[in-house]
């Protein structure tokens, strides 16, 4: 069942989370422990100088599937401590148990977020009546504002246009992080939904901008995120050549950041730097010195500089 709402394109989509959120790395010490002092300064770099509006903790970037349920937690607090204040700190507790996902939502809200991103149950690829009662149940259980992740090439399922349709009937379920690729059904959706639409793909943000999408859930952000900003900020002023050029100058990163697994790169870039980022966790394996050389050219092709 689909309920159309022609008017809905002609309204202005609200933007829950605002237009740039990074998908934060969770910094570690040398030891491969939590290292929630680099937590702090690595949100207050992403939010004072990246200009994010907010970020996502524990997400797939932030290696939530190696951190314990106890550890999501003290990086929760460390980060609404350092810049809760100024900027928005958006949970990651989706898993493939509805009851797990439902107690780290609580976890969450009593910890101080202030919006979750609940990702598609994975690998266990229910059907679509599944992730319905999967993210419904959800709301229901929480207060906080929901954003849904919607990213079938980790989840093996994706949330139909028809799902995310009836989800958005849900007073809690607000947003999308959208990682389908899909801009058809991307479209489709914002035509029927006050659903705000954040681009799950650094490189898709301006065509997602363009069928109705408010903003970016990025990783390459974590250094182009000034520059991100202003590309939205850009094409909501109607200077689409400069969104343009701005796309394009930013394009070899937001590729070049997935050339292998994203965090990887990411913590390779952000050592590089000097800021707080550390080991990766097993399965994941550290960057290689021909990753970071290759790292090293697409920022400078993006027109910014990894320090040697």
């Amino acid at each position: 069942m689909t309920h159309d709402h022609p008017a809905a394109a002609d309204r202005a989509v609200p933007r829950p989370f605002g237009r740039l959120l990074t998908a934060m790395v969770t910094p570690f010490t040398a030891d491969g422990s939590l290292d929630l002092d680099g937590a702090a300064r690595l949100a207050t770099y992403l939010v004072d100088e990246q200009a994010n509006d907010a970020l996502v903790i524990s997400g797939t970037t932030g290696e939530s599937p190696t951190t314990t349920d106890a550890e999501k937690e003290r990086l929760l607090r460390a980060v609404v401590e350092a810049v809760g204040d100024r900027a928005q700190v958006v949970a990651g507790v989706g898993t493939n148990d509805t009851r797990h996902t439902i107690e780290l939502a609580a976890a969450a809200e009593k910890a101080g977020a202030h919006g979750l991103l609940v990702v598609t149950p994975y690998y266990s690829k229910p059907p679509q009546a599944g992730l319905l009662r999967h993210f419904t149940a959800v709301a229901d259980a929480s207060g906080l504002p929901i954003m849904l992740y919607d990213i079938p090439h980790r989840a093996g399922v994706p949330i139909a246009s028809e799902t995310l349709v009836r989800l958005a009937e849900h007073e809690r379920i607000v947003g999308v992080k959208d990682a389908k690729g899909d801009l058809a059904a991307t479209s489709w959706v914002t035509s029927r939904t006050d659903l705000a639409f954040y681009s799950g793909e650094d490189s898709l943000t301006l065509p997602a901008l363009a069928v109705g999408g408010v903003g970016l859930v990025g990783t390459s952000t974590h250094f182009t995120g000034a520059l991100s900003k202003q590309l939205i900020e850009a094409y909501e002023r109607g200077e689409h050549d400069t969104a343009l050029l701005l796309h394009r100058r930013l394009l070899p990163l937001f590729t070049g950041i997935f050339r292998t697994q994203g965090t990887i790169l990411v913590k390779a870039g952000l050592a590089a730097s000097g800021l707080p980022a550390g080991p990766v966790r097993p399965p994941l394996v550290d960057a290689t010195e021909a990753e970071v050389a290759q790292l090293r050219v697409d920022c400078a092709d993006a027109g910014l500089e990894l320090p040697a």
